[in-house]
């Protein structure tokens, strides 16, 4: 099976080649591709340095693509790259709400990667992390309503988010002005709930995403779904504080028990202990951690909790490898079928 990784100079396209080179996922070859002012660097794979190429405006000549170079090179060129004969996997927002396409977090919907007509959409980070620590609970207590403040690293807004939190830091503590042009203020001491756009009712788009995405990959529009998503000056993890309602009531210590046995989960939960999910501890990891799990004191037999995880790895890259694995184990990919 031929490889190709579109965007991979960027900052989930190098953790792409970070999951890559611990992945089952088997392939032949491996190309790189990126804007044309990256064409001609190189990046090491596996001990390999392999030459980026501009991506082109016509067909990959790869049996997958893993797409994390914005959307609206994905909208233009993903039909073209599977007309060429290419499975792809877009990390991107162009394909999330197109009821064609499947929006998949493996843990939960594998299954639904398997009806794809070519293209399979990564779900926005913020959401791919709550869902992965909420759906467990979704299944065994049936979850009514989800209220969801949200702590989002600077890795959100990609390496050069990361970078502008760096240079205000410098910035600042040397005495000058912070400035900014990534983000709609200073990142720097500061916290912003603004992130992506405004819509008409008053919610950014990027809550809205956790409201329409949370509906697909559950397949349940009937749970109620409320974001507030707030910009925070830390590297890389976002962090979610969640207040759940169930249909069935719900004990802490069952939960823990519950979570400790659901795939991409970690529980880290004893308050004494001063054990709790947090972005020094979530970054760079492949579960998402999951404390504080506590009875609510707003609804009856309902829950609240605090996750935290790699915006980068669960909320994109690993999100995307996970589904090429899992697309390889069941047989539909080019290639050898990995040990299931």
């Amino acid at each position: 099976m031929k490889l190709a990784i579109v965007g991979a100079t960027g900052a989930v396209g190098h953790e792409l080649l970070s999951v890559l080179e611990k992945s089952t996922l088997t392939f032949s070859e491996l190309q790189l591709y990126a804007s044309p002012r990256s064409a001609g660097s190189t990046l090491t794979f596996r001990g390999q340095e392999i030459t980026v190429q501009a991506t082109p405006d016509g067909p990959i000549p790869a049996d997958l693509i893993l797409a994390s170079a914005g959307g609206s090179i994905s909208k233009a060129l993903a039909p073209v790259w599977v007309k060429g004969g290419a499975v792809v996997i877009d990390n991107s927002s162009a394909f999330r709400y197109d009821d064609t396409v499947p929006l998949v977090v493996p843990e939960i919907n594998g299954e639904a990667a398997l009806a794809h007509h070519g293209i399979i959409a990564n779900p926005n980070c913020t959401t791919a992390i709550a869902a992965v620590a909420v759906w467990p609970i979704h299944r065994a207590y049936g979850v009514k309503r989800m209220i969801v403040s949200t702590y989002q690293a600077t890795s959100g807004a990609g390496a050069k988010g990361m970078q502008e939190l760096e240079e205000q830091t410098r910035s600042v503590l040397a005495g000058n002005p912070a400035g900014h042009e990534v983000f709609a203020h200073p990142i720097v001491f500061n916290l912003i709930p603004h992130i992506d756009s405004f819509q008409s009712n008053g919610f950014t788009k990027e809550e809205m995403k956790v409201v329409w995405e949370t509906h697909k990959i559950f397949g349940d529009d009937s749970l109620r779904v409320s974001c507030t998503a707030v910009r925070i000056p830390t590297m890389r993890a976002h962090s979610e504080a969640i207040t759940l309602e169930l249909e069935r009531p719900a004990d802490p210590e069952a939960v823990r028990e519950l979570l400790r046995r659901s795939p991409g989960v970690k529980v880290v939960d004893d308050p004494e202990a001063k054990l709790y999910p947090m972005p020094l501890t979530s970054s760079g990891e492949y579960d998402v951690e999951v404390g504080r799990i506590r009875s609510s004191l707003v609804f009856d037999g309902g829950l609240d909790l605090f996750v935290s995880g790699d915006q980068l790895l669960k909320g994109a890259a690993l999100n995307a490898v996970q589904i090429a694995e899992y697309l390889q184990q069941k047989g539909a990919l080019s290639g050898t079928a990995s040990p299931a």
